[in-house]
Order: C-alpha cells, then structure tokens, then sequence
C-alpha cells in the first residue's frame, strides 16, 4: 500500500518542510498575540499589587484614576483618615510623560507619592540598584526598561533630578515603565502652571488651580472593618467613588483591556483562518500532482475510505508540524518585544487541538478531489 503521507515527505520533503515552517509562523504568531494579551492582564495588576492598597478614592463619578482622569485635593487624605475604619490614607499621582534619555525620549507612567507617607509605593523587592525615595525634592527610582543609569541626572519640568534607584518588572497598568518622584515634586510637574500661564489667568479672571491636587487618595482598612462597607460610607458622605482593590482590578483588566481584548481575538481568528487555507491549498495542490497515482489505487479496487485516510494524515501531518514549528518560532522571539509577552502551557494545548481541527477542515479539499477522481484517468494517461 502506498503512503502518501511518507511519499510526500521523501519525494517532496523541501516543500513539505517549507511549507510546515510557513505555517508555523503564522501560528507562532498567533501564540505570541495571545502571550501579548496575557502580559497585559499582568502589566495591569502590577502597580495595584505594588501599592497593595485597600481602598482607592478618586473624583465622584470616574473611573479614575487609571481608566479615566481624576483630580481631588490632597487635604481629602487627611479626611478619609479621619474616617470610621481607615487606618491610613495617602495622595498619589500618575501622569504620562516623555523622559529624556542618552537614546531619545521615552514615554513613561510618573507616580507621585509621598516617600516619607504610610505608603510604600515601590515594591522593595523589585529594586535591582540602589535605593528608594528619601527625599521629598528631586529624587527618582526608575525602571531598568527606561534606560537611566544609577546616579544620572535627569532634567524634568523646572528642575533636575537624580536617579537614586533602578527597578526591573515596574510597569503601568498600560505596560508603559514607571518613573517613582515624590509627590510635592509630582504636584509640581502635573498641577503648576509656569509664571506667565498664571499671570494671564489672573489678568483674564481666571481662577488658578492650587497645585495641591492628587489623582488618588489611597487608603488601608483598620482590622476589623470590611472594606466594601467602609468604601460604601465614604461614597455616602464624602460624596467621591471608591472602589476596593478587587473592584479596581476589575476596571483595570475589563475596562481598559477589553478593547485590545477583541482585536487580538480578531486578530488571532483571522490568522488562524488563513492558516488553515493556506494548509488546504496546499493539500489541494499536492493531491492534483497525485491524482494519476489515486485514480490507479481506485483502479485497483483500493476503498475511497482507505484514500481518504492516507490524505487525511498527510494533512494532519504537516498540522503538527507547523505546530512545533509554532512553538519553536514564539519562544525564540517573545523576550524582543517592547512590552511583556507571557506564554502559557494551556494556550499552547489549546492552539494544538484547534490545529488538529484545522487541517482536518482543510483536508477536506483533497479528500473532494479524491472522491471525484475518475480511475478510467489512470488509463487514459
């Protein structure tokens, strides 16, 4: 009996490999979209679990502060401490910047904070070089990813900082790297206008924004108190949103991740779809080169079903092969990407049966053109 799936691979072993190895690609693809998807879910929790906070306050009716902009005075920290079931409160800001660098701009998330406050907003265990905040003036911790140097200065706004600290795996709930200031220093790089912005408010009739404003006041629930129930009073008398920590993850992996969450879905369907008609095609164009040998086997007195099998695991075949190919191809290209890119065993698993599925679908072509192949052509040849 003839094999067809080893006639291919020893007779047309080039093309077959070729063509597997083509495949592959795009389904390693695939895997990396899916990994993208997966770093973004992480990138978006990463700031929270850093902070590690309880509650988060933000103007009434907003998302904010990472979904939507918000802005509240810092004198309301002193307030919600003040709180039934608050342990400590604190401001905190966040705003995106461009930081200079010896290799051009680069766009950062700059959070404000207050080093000497409850809070210790940078995760001591991802500081690879150097220190934390100290100071209240002109300090700055940054991630590796940015490209500062420990000790370099930095010119930002009116003033120059110096980079006390580097991080590594500190990045926005966006996948942009974190620049970490205090927070009298963020105040004055988000909220201060420049001398002449405010002498033309002031000669317009214009109220000047004091520049004691925060995003965020952020806060820890005492032991004892829930803090669904402390939240629920803040929002009754303080007349802001607040939301819990797992409220504020909901926001940040649905609201902000859920429209990138359709397009790599899209994108990732679509890919697999040409897959699978390339593979047909493939298929196709290999069972007409074939066809003189199938019309003999029917000639011969050989079952359709017994064709049928042989192309169907040729399909299957070069399916698995693109597969590993697939994986061969995502894990040696995953850690070049600017942001996270995270690959998962399940997604593999669930990329090899969908794969399986593919090339039966797309095998389906060759076997139609068996069935319709006319023994009496092994004659007439």
């Amino acid at each position: 009996m003839i094999n067809l799936a080893k006639r291919e691979i020893e007779h047309t072993l080039g093309k077959f490999l070729v063509t597997s190895i083509g495949v592959g690609m795009l389904l390693g693809i695939v895997l990396i979209m899916i990994g993208v998807y997966r770093g973004m879910v992480i990138d978006a929790q990463v700031l929270l679990d850093d902070i590690g906070a309880d509650l988060w306050i933000v103007q009434q009716d907003t998302l904010g502060p990472f979904a939507e902009a918000s802005k509240l005075h810092e004198d309301l920290k002193n307030t919600i401490k003040a709180q039934k079931g608050v342990s400590v409160a604190e401001g905190i800001t966040f705003q995106n910047m461009q930081i200079p660098t010896e290799n051009g701009l680069v766009r950062a998330t700059v959070v404000g904070f207050d080093p000497l406050g409850a809070f210790q907003v940078i995760n001591p265990k991802r500081i690879i070089e150097g220190r934390t905040l100290l100071s209240e003036h002109y300090e700055m911790v940054a991630t590796d990813k940015i490209g500062l140097k420990l000790g370099q200065k930095v010119p930002l706004g009116r003033d120059i900082y110096t980079v006390v600290g580097i991080t590594h795996g500190s990045v926005a709930s966006g996948g942009d790297p974190l620049v970490y200031v205090s927070l009298k220093d963020a105040q004055k790089l988000q909220f201060l206008y420049s001398s002449s912005r405010i002498r033309n408010d002031r000669a317009r009739g214009a109220k000047v924004e004091s520049s004691h404003m925060v995003n965020a006041v952020i806060a820890k629930v005492a032991d004892g108190y829930a803090p669904k129930e402390v939240a629920k009073e803040i929002k009754r008398w303080k007349h802001k949103s607040v939301y819990t920590q797992d409220e504020e993850r909901e926001v940040l992996t649905k609201n902000l991740i859920k429209m990138a969450s359709k397009q790599i879905g899209m994108f990732t369907v679509i890919l697999v779809v040409v897959s699978t008609i390339i593979i047909a095609l493939i298929i196709y164009t290999m069972t007409l080169e074939k066809i003189k040998e199938i019309a003999i086997m029917k000639l011969i007195g050989l079952p359709n079903s017994m064709i049928i099998k042989m192309i169907v695991q040729e399909t299957l075949l070069m399916g698995v092969l693109a597969f590993i190919a697939a994986n061969i191809f995502a894990h040696s290209i995953y850690t070049k990407f600017p942001k996270r890119v995270v690959l998962e065993y399940p997604d593999a698993v669930t990329l090899f049966f969908v794969v399986l599925v593919a090339s039966v679908l797309a095998s389906m072509v060759g076997v139609k053109k068996v069935i319709a192949a006319d023994p009496r052509e092994a004659i007439g040849g």
